[in-house]
This record gives C-alpha cells, structure tokens and sequence, in this order.
C-alpha cells in the first residue's frame, strides 16, 4: 500500500514530540547552508503567509522570524519537504548575514584533528 506521506501530494508534516520538524536553510544564490532551525506549525504558516522565514526557539520558548532584531531576514524562495515529511529544506535569499555571529553562514567552522579552524 502506498504511503499517502511519502507519495501523496498532501502536505503532512511528521511533527516530533515537541512538536518540531528540522528546518535547514540554504542560499539560494549560492547553494551555501545558512543554518538549522526548528519549525512548528506555527511557524511554518508564519512562514507561508509572510514569505520570510519564521522558526521555533526552543531556547525562548516561542515563535521568532529570522532577522527581527538584526533586520537579517531570510526571504523565502522555496520550501521543499524531505520523503517522510519530517524535515524541510528552505531555500532563501538572505538579507545579510545568517548566524547570529555576524558570519554569513552559521556553518563558518570545520572540524580538525586539533579541534576547530574557521573556514569563512
């Protein structure tokens, strides 16, 4: 039996306990990963109503669009949604930079054998 999630065309988010679904960001230019975020229901139609990304903190406890303080939101191109619907991709185009810190991705450090070396 087919499963209506994997090969429908209904939109069924696969919601975690917490009620969150992985949200990773990417540049729309340049294809470069911008950052990883976690979306509700909530937000993700905060985030189809407006066209600016939109997530859920959990760190605060509530909805937060990306850039509301810095004024470095994330314009929204397109959201795809992985196969089983428990993760989506959304595809922007960034208003400055992403992280938090100023970088222009929040993945602006790798790994090393003597720890971690900024790469941006």
């Amino acid at each position: 039996m087919s499963d209506p999630r994997e090969n429908g065309s209904d939109f069924l988010p696969r919601f975690d306990a917490a009620g969150l679904v992985t949200a990773v960001v990417t540049d729309r230019a340049s294809g470069a990963v911008l950052m990883v975020a976690h979306m509700n229901a909530d937000a993700i139609a905060a985030t189809r109503a407006t066209g600016y990304a939109t997530f859920f903190s959990r760190s605060r406890g509530r909805l937060w669009k990306k850039g509301e303080t810095s004024g470095h939101v994330l314009r929204v191109a397109e959201i795809r949604v992985d196969c089983d619907q428990d993760a989506l991709w959304i595809i922007a185009d960034p208003a400055g930079p992403a992280c938090h810190t100023g970088a222009p991705s929040c993945f602006y450090r790798r790994l090393t054998d003597s720890g971690l070396e900024r790469v941006d």
